[in-house]
């Protein structure tokens, strides 16, 4: 697909609810002026979305899987990859317990690492405001 037709289809996939509360106010604008009946746009309004958008959005609603997690591929895809890597081969049998254990250990203390560089980043960034906000007291 090129450029707007992919934004196009991700619009209506994702903002669904957006587009269809649009068609419903312009549908309601149009109504009197097509049947000359001024009630058509109260009632097009109230009925599409007060009764028409909130069923369709239970319909539309995905299913939580078996395993108590929400349905949806898109929040599976926070995974670390180099942690399914691990998964799949040890799934696979490339790997026995003790290794995929050592090397899901070293995974987590990387990333423990990396947690800990952002906190003392942010640590010092707020140590830093702190001490020109004293020095701008003393002053």
């Amino acid at each position: 697909m090129t450029g707007p037709l992919r934004r196009a289809a991700w619009n209506l996939r994702y903002r669904w609810r957006r587009v269809f509360a649009l068609c419903v106010v312009g549908a309601g604008v149009l109504a009197p002026l097509l049947t000359d009946l001024w009630w058509t746009l109260p009632l097009v309004w109230f009925l599409g979305l007060f009764v028409v958008l909130p069923v369709l959005h239970t319909l539309a609603k995905p299913l939580p899987s078996s395993d108590g997690e929400d349905g949806g591929s898109e929040r599976g895809a926070e995974i670390d990859p180099a942690l399914a890597a691990l998964r799949e081969r040890y799934a696979r049998g490339e790997i026995d317990e003790r290794e995929f254990e050592r090397r899901l250990d070293r995974l987590l203390e990387t990333e423990d690492a990396e947690v800990a560089d952002r906190d003392r980043d942010v640590a010092a960034r707020i140590r830093g405001t702190v001490e020109r906000e004293l020095e701008r007291v003393r002053e």
